[in-house]
Formats: C-alpha cells, sequence, structure tokens
C-alpha cells in the first residue's frame, strides 16, 4: 500500500488538473439527471397511464446519455496520456507498470462511483416528483437497489473503458470500438429472436439489469451485473498486458 499510496495521490492529480476530465465526468450526472428531469416533466403523466409503464426503470431515461460521458472519461483518462506523450513520463515516475496501472484504475473507479450514486439518486428523486401520484418511494421493492446500482454500473463503465483505451491507445479508435459495443448493439438487436439471448450478455445490457425492479431476459440484476464486473476484469487485464509488452 505504501508503494500504491503516492501513484494513487498522482493519478488523482492528473484528474483535478484536466478539465476536459472533470467537465466528462460531471456530464455524466448532469446529462442523466438533467435528460431524466426534463422527460418526465413533459410526458412523464402521459407515460405512466401505459400499462407497462415501469416507474423504477423509467427515471433512468437519461442514463441513455450519461454513460456516454462516463465512457470518454475513462477513455481520456488514458489514451489523453498516449496522445501528449504524458505516458513516458508517468511510467518513468512509476517504472513498476503494474502499479502504475493498478492505481490509475483504482482512481479512475473511485472518482466515477460517487458521481454515478449521484446519478442514479438523483435521477430516481427527480423523475419520481414529477411523476405525482404515479410515483414510487426508495421503499419500493428494487428501488433503492436501482440507485446504488447506476453507481456501480457508471463506475465499471468507466473502468472498462479505461482498458479498452489501454488497448488501442487512441481516444478516436477506442471510442470508435466502444460505441457500437456500448450504444448500438443492444438497442438495434435487442429484440431479434436468437441474437437477443446473446445481446443480453454485453457489458451494457447485462449491467443494466440492475435498473430494473424485475430484470428482463436471462440474467438477474445481480447476476446481470457480475457479468459486466468480468467484461471490466477482462478489459483491465488486456489493458495491462498492452502497457506491460508494448513500448510507451
Amino acid at each position: 500500500m505504501n508503494v500504491l499510496a503516492p501513484v494513487l495521490r498522482s493519478e488523482w492529480a492528473k484528474i483535478r488538473s484536466v478539465r476536459s476530465l472533470l467537465v466528462a465526468l460531471s456530464a455524466a450526472f448532469v446529462a442523466s439527471v438533467g435528460v431524466t428531469v426534463l422527460v418526465h416533466a413533459m410526458v412523464g403523466r402521459a407515460e405512466a397511464d401505459e400499462a407497462d409503464f415501469e416507474a423504477v426503470y423509467s427515471s433512468y431515461f437519461g442514463l441513455n446519455f450519461g454513460h456516454i460521458a462516463a465512457v470518454c472519461f475513462g477513455v481520456m483518462a488514458v489514451a489523453g496520456e498516449y496522445a501528449g506523450g504524458g505516458i513516458r513520463l508517468s511510467l518513468a515516475a512509476v517504472p513498476r507498470r503494474g502499479v502504475f496501472w493498478a492505481g490509475k484504475l483504482l482512481v479512475l473507479g473511485a472518482a466515477a462511483l460517487p458521481v454515478g450514486l449521484a446519478t442514479g439518486f438523483g435521477c430516481f428523486l427527480g423523475a419520481q416528483a414529477l411523476l405525482g401520484e404515479y410515483g414510487v418511494g426508495l421503499g419500493t421493492p428494487g428501488a433503492l437497489r436501482s440507485a446504488v446500482g447506476c453507481g456501480v454500473y457508471l463506475a465499471l463503465l468507466t473502468v472498462f473503458s479505461a482498458g479498452v483505451a489501454a488497448v488501442v491507445r487512441s481516444q478516436v479508435g477506442a471510442l470508435s470500438v466502444l460505441t457500437p459495443v456500448v450504444f448500438l448493439i443492444s438497442p438495434v438487436f435487442a429484440g431479434v429472436s436468437g441474437i437477443g439471448k446473446v445481446v443480453a450478455f454485453l457489458p451494457d445490457r447485462a449491467g443494466q439489469q440492475i435498473l430494473h425492479p424485475v430484470p428482463e431476459g436471462p440474467l438477474g440484476a445481480w447476476s446481470g451485473l457480475g457479468v459486466m464486473a468480468l467484461w471490466t476484469a477482462l478489459a483491465a487485464a488486456a489493458g495491462w498486458w498492452s502497457l506491460s509488452r508494448r513500448d510507451a
């Protein structure tokens, strides 16, 4: 831990000193809560009259926009060092690449988690307040779990994105890989017979099961988050392999 502590302080200083990283991290909260509140203020009660309306899951409508910011935060924090050559200075200061990589991922996850938790509770409470008599409280089955799970989901998504960025070593390249995986494949193919069962195990689809009071598909709330955690671990391991085997 004595070896890791200076790395953690250094990585945290990088996040605090780079404005684009702070903007991306803040945007995850602002976009998610802002879009959720705006949508519920405009059409929330009208949607609540429909038979298949799910008050808890509808609270996270804005997350479709907010998790774009979480992906960008993870990608920029890693690939940005390669773009500016800062990775050479970082590795000169911390020659033990395993310690450097562990410190970076810990700080990224720790920074994203509280923002994610604030996002989850902000989305839920804001949406339910605007639903009026249709709204539910945190005591509703699955509600508290969904708000906490939103925070964990965004933290895992950030670390997953950082792992991919370490392999690709390019902001544009990493986003070119992550955009279809996280934002396109699941919405397009989720309802397709046969393919939908496979899509359910993709990181975004699996992780978002935690937001449903009654999860959909083959994965449950926690098992879905577990699948996403496995994807995140694989991406982190791939990033470590790339960092340890390739020149900076």
